[in-house]
């Protein structure tokens, strides 16, 4: 059963490959990420004002920011622990963001066929390159 499952991993695995072909895969999987999961809140631009931005508590995060408030450097580190919330939620509570850790692993897991389950690992290392292509494309949004 879990080599039905090595396909989709190599697959993506693939899209986050190294070099600047495995770089460019790499954004454009990310891009593709952001325009599905966050573009709602944070906007097109990454600043903050996507169309439900002001129906929200808690105004959506200046993406193009991150790298300028953390001395000039991108927090990768942070940002994936805010993308992925998992280990977030626990320490701190509720967040109006999305727990995307746990939306990712769901959607896999409907994708399944329902005769087969994918081991724990493989699931968790295709949401770990997913959250890694999306923090890929967000650091494009930096400002210079």
């Amino acid at each position: 059963m879990r080599a039905v499952w090595i396909a989709p991993l190599i697959a993506v695995a693939g899209a986050i490959g190294f070099g600047d072909a495995g770089y460019a895969q790499s954004v454009e999987f990310g891009k593709n990420g952001y325009l599905r999961s966050c573009v709602t809140c944070h906007g097109t631009t990454g600043k903050g004002d996507g169309p439900t931005a002001k129906s929200l508590k808690v105004p959506p995060a200046d993406l193009t920011k991150l790298a300028k408030s953390n001395k000039g450097v991108f927090p990768i580190l942070r940002v994936y622990h805010v993308i992925d919330g998992r280990i977030e939620v626990l320490t701190h509570g509720s967040r109006d963001m999305p727990v995307w850790g746990d939306v990712y692993k769901r959607e896999l897991t409907h994708r399944a066929p329902p005769d087969l389950s994918m081991p724990k690992e493989m699931s968790e290392a295709m949401v770990h390159e997913r959250i890694l292509a999306l923090i890929e494309y967000i650091s494009t949004l930096q400002e210079k």
